[in-house]
This record gives structure tokens, sequence and C-alpha cells, in this order.
């Protein structure tokens, strides 16, 4: 057997068992490090951005919107998929963040880029800090987002929210904490472009 941290998990076979709009999933067949196999069931996803929008005052933008898995609505950052072929994520974060708030910004950074839970998808997303805001008008698309509700509060607010359990979605919190960290501990951001290992690409290759 190997040394701890040294063994290659390959695949020894994976199988399909259901291909949707928005994710697939598939089981591996992974070789553990004493030779056997094991079955690991994997959701692919697009990938997405979130938007921390932080204006002059220190207050960030948030939407309220229900979310059918969990049965309820949540306090979130702005955020969408990754689902336009060839478009920069950057360019998804802006059209996101002025379809469903309103806002546009002319400085853009990269916070954290988040693994919603890597033990079964691959899904990541990656928020992004947006300064400089201007009001442009909502471009809603559907129903879903026609229900959302837009709320602008301020920042240590919004953490105490995080901390409090009032705001659960993992992007939110994380981003929400290194938008803390970067505008009042001097934590410098990553630029808008930064390398993003981690970025899922399976999934969309099935589509293209």
């Amino acid at each position: 057997m190997s040394e701890p941290g040294s063994h290659e998990f390959t695949v020894a076979s994976s199988r399909d068992i259901h291909i949707g709009r928005v994710v697939g999933l598939r089981v591996d067949d992974v070789v553990m490090p004493g030779g056997s196999t094991a079955s690991r069931e994997v959701v692919e996803h697009l990938g997405a951005v979130a938007v921390c929008a932080v204006d002059d005052d220190g207050a960030v933008t948030l939407v309220h919107q229900y979310r059918h898995p969990l049965g309820d609505r949540l306090w979130e950052l702005p955020a969408g998929l990754l689902d336009q072929p060839g478009e920069d994520p950057a360019e998804t974060a802006g059209r996101e963040l002025v379809e469903e708030t309103g806002l546009r910004a002319k400085r853009w950074d990269t916070l954290v880029d988040i693994a919603a839970s890597p033990g079964f998808t691959d899904e990541v997303v990656r928020v992004f800090l947006a300064r400089d805001l201007t009001e442009v008008g909502r471009q809603a698309h559907g129903e879903e987002e026609a229900d959302l509700v837009v709320h602008s509060v301020p920042l240590d607010e919004a953490v105490r929210m995080v901390l409090s359990g009032e705001i659960v979605n993992g992007a939110t919190v994380g981003g929400l904490l290194a938008a803390h960290a970067v505008l009042t501990g001097g934590v410098p951001p990553r630029a808008a472009d930064a390398p993003w290992r981690h970025r899922p690409t399976r999934f969309a290759s099935r589509t293209r």
C-alpha cells in the first residue's frame, strides 16, 4: 500500500444514471489505496457565480427567493449558472447582477471559490466583489426571478445574519465573510480573471 497522501484515485469504470438540464448523476468505481474499488455517486453541475455588490455606504445587496429543495425562501447573493457557452465568469456575474437587482458595477474582484459539497458534487461557485455601482433597472427573466425581493443591507448586519443562522446559502455565507475581510480587514482580493482551478467542466461538455 502506498504512503498516506500519495495514492492516485483512478476511475476503473463510470456509468451515467441521469443527465438533466442543470445537473447530471453518474456513478464512478474508484480504485482505493488497497487495490479494491468503491462506488462514488457524483452530481455533475454547470458551475455558478455569485455577486457581493457593495455600495459606497458599505451596504450589500441581497435577494430573498424561494428554493424548492429546502421549501423556503432564503437570503442570498445575486447568482446564476455558467450556462452560456464561451461567456467569461465575470461577464456572467455582471449579467446576473443586472437581471436580479438592476445594478451595474464598474469594479470587479474575485473573493472566494466555494465547493458546495465536494463529497458528492463537483459544483463550485465563484463569488465576486462588485463595487462602483449604478442603477440601470432590473431585467428579470422568468416567473422565479420575478418573485424574488431585493434588499440592501449593511455589510455588518449581513455578517450578523450569517452568524445567527438567518443566512445559510453556502456561497452567500462565504462571500459575505470574505467581503467583510477585504473591506474591513485589509485582506486583498484576487483579480476578476484569477485562475479557477476547480471550475466544473464535465457537465458543460455534455451539453455542447
